[in-house]
């Protein structure tokens, strides 16, 4: 039986990663006071929590709106056709194209779901026909509008 990289965390490696994702720019010395631990011993632990690919990254959350792009969409993808060739072709392109935030592969009905920011609903319209409509690999896209979005803390239960 293997283990999952989830049960090679302790407690202390937990809590680590719940303060980083609430704010990645934490210092080394605010974790360990949080902690109760040495900073020597956190930088460790986030040195080894990246190189075991626990941490992947660090991102900065954007305010959109003070960038004058207040519009937000999710467009639902469906390929024409499931040949490896134009997935791997569409995976590679649609996360470079303009306003694009994430790209979502997905089971179901829709193959692709794109995130994206906009400046106005005028770029979005002309996004939506420059690079999905006439993209040879899309056979049907819907946009749906994002009112309101908030960050979600309920995968924390899965450091439990």
């Amino acid at each position: 039986m293997t283990t999952s990289r989830s049960e090679q965390l302790d407690d202390i490696d937990r809590a680590l990663l719940r303060l980083l994702s609430k704010n990645a720019r934490s210092s080394g010395s605010a974790l360990a006071g949080e902690l109760g631990i040495a900073e020597s011993t956190v930088s460790l632990r986030v040195r080894r929590l990246q190189r075991s690919g626990h941490i992947t990254g660090y991102h900065a959350d954007i305010d959109l709106n003070a960038l004058g792009a207040p519009i937000q969409a999710i467009i639902a993808v469906r390929l024409t056709k499931h040949a490896r060739a134009e997935i791997e072709r569409f995976r590679a392109e649609a996360p470079t194209w303009p306003g694009v935030m994430a790209l979502f592969h997905m089971g179901g009905r829709d193959d692709y779901l794109l995130h994206l920011a906009a400046h106005n609903s005028t770029e979005l319209r002309d996004f939506v026909v420059d690079y999905l409509t006439g993209h040879p690999a899309v056979a049907h896209t819907e946009t749906n509008l994002v009112f309101e979005y908030a960050r979600g803390t309920g995968w924390y239960d899965l450091l439990s």
